[in-house]
């Protein structure tokens, strides 16, 4: 299985190909494509690569699938026997990334398999 460790939006995070993650908002439009050169470590098959603090030539691609709103978060203080109270909710602004590959040195070690798609020919072979 390969992995690589990224950082984006302050946060580090351990990404492979073919899933997606919540991030921070990417000034992006949806379905475009992202580049990612902030890799700390890379791991293909046993072989691992780690950056001083980046792996250099190492670069992850994604794509953005679509931008959103989390969930609400409610900041409640209360002073007690003081009668003060503020209420405050927060909703953060998320980007979901599909991580399509990993490259290292301009290869690509690792990348999203595709969904196939029933042909004609298969279907008809599994309806009988």
């Amino acid at each position: 299985m390969t992995y690589a460790i990224i950082e984006t939006g302050g946060k580090q995070l351990r990404v492979e190909p073919g899933r997606f993650y919540d991030i921070e908002l990417l000034p992006v439009d949806a379905e475009a494509k992202v580049t990612i050169d902030k890799v700390f470590l890379v791991e293909h098959e046993g072989d691992v690569h780690i950056g001083q603090p980046l792996v250099e030539g190492a670069t992850v691609e994604g794509t953005v699938l679509r931008h959103f709103r989390g969930r609400k978060v409610i900041v409640y203080k209360m002073r007690p026997k003081k009668k003060t109270r503020k209420k405050k909710g927060h909703r953060q602004e998320i980007t979901r990334l599909m991580i399509d590959s990993i490259s290292l040195k301009g290869d690509a070690i690792a990348k999203r398999e595709e969904a196939i798609e029933p042909t004609a020919a298969t279907a008809e072979t599994d309806s009988e």
